[in-house]
């Protein structure tokens, strides 16, 4: 019997509840980060230093300060029916989001990807893909996570020294 080796955990779908989630763009995942993806660390360290690789790399950076207002503008008035936008940052070559979660989560990440990847060509004048197939996911366990996540998002572009990182964070408590 052949037995599957499965790299990725399953995506926990909980609506109304809170669930932070990355996705990054097609062309940022360069040998280091596929050395990592292969590597036998834990999910939670991968995704961290995935996470400090992208705030250095310059690999797949297609949103600058302007794209990132318009993916903001867009989340916020897509907040409401699907989702509850709480916090997101737009960075060169990822985002974060924490939202409260109403539909299904792949039914969230393709209303996220999708209205991204839009502008990202509309401004690039460009056709194709821009996000990676995956996005990590993490449901929000307690008032303490909610906290500490949203620190994380808000402070993201400050801590990678954009000089544009005003431009690419929102939140609703500011």
């Amino acid at each position: 019997m052949h037995e599957r080796k499965y790299t990725h955990l399953p995506h926990i779908d909980l609506k109304e509840h809170y669930q932070f989630i990355t996705f990054r763009t097609k062309e940022s995942l360069d040998l280091y980060m596929k050395k990592l993806y292969a590597s036998t660390l834990t999910n939670k360290q991968k995704h961290y230093l995935i996470d400090k690789h992208l705030d250095t790399s310059g690999n797949g950076c297609l949103i600058d300060g302007n794209t990132a207002v318009e993916i903001i503008d867009y989340y916020r008035l897509k907040s409401g029916d699907a989702f509850e936008l709480v916090s997101i940052c737009a960075m060169p070559n990822h985002v974060h989001v924490l939202l409260k979660q109403n539909e299904s989560l792949s039914k969230i990440v393709q209303i996220l990807k999708g209205g991204a990847a839009h502008i990202v060509n509309k401004n690039l004048s460009r056709n194709g893909a821009v996000w990676s197939r995956d996005y990590f996911d993490r449901a929000i366990r307690d008032e303490k996570h909610f906290e500490i996540t949203y620190a994380y998002i808000k402070n993201n572009p400050l801590k990678a020294g954009l000089e544009d990182g005003g431009l690419r964070y929102f939140g609703i408590y500011g």
